[in-house]
């Protein structure tokens, strides 16, 4: 699978929303703000790991019809990945 730009962009968002963090860490920010944007890095992740997924089973199922074959297997491996990122 090939990882277009929007999902480069979004790990790189998370990774300066993680380097704030450390940032508020070291300034000893509140926890309460703390947990905000942890809370908000999670967020991105797990839509991140849906978009890769959901990315990814388009282009499997799309395969497998263009060769005859079920995609019913596939689906069943997304989902679990999907169950399992969470």
């Amino acid at each position: 699978m090939e990882y277009n730009a929007q999902v480069k962009n979004r790990l790189k968002r998370m990774e300066g929303q993680l380097r704030g963090i450390l940032k508020m860490m070291d300034e000893e920010k509140d926890c309460k703000e703390i947990i905000t944007q942890l809370s908000a890095v999670r967020t991105a992740v797990d839509r991140t790991v849906g978009v890769i997924v959901s990315t990814n089973l388009v282009e499997c199922a799309l395969e497998a019809e263009k060769n005859g074959e079920a995609a019913d297997d596939m689906i069943k491996e997304a989902v679990n990945l999907l169950v399992k990122s969470r």
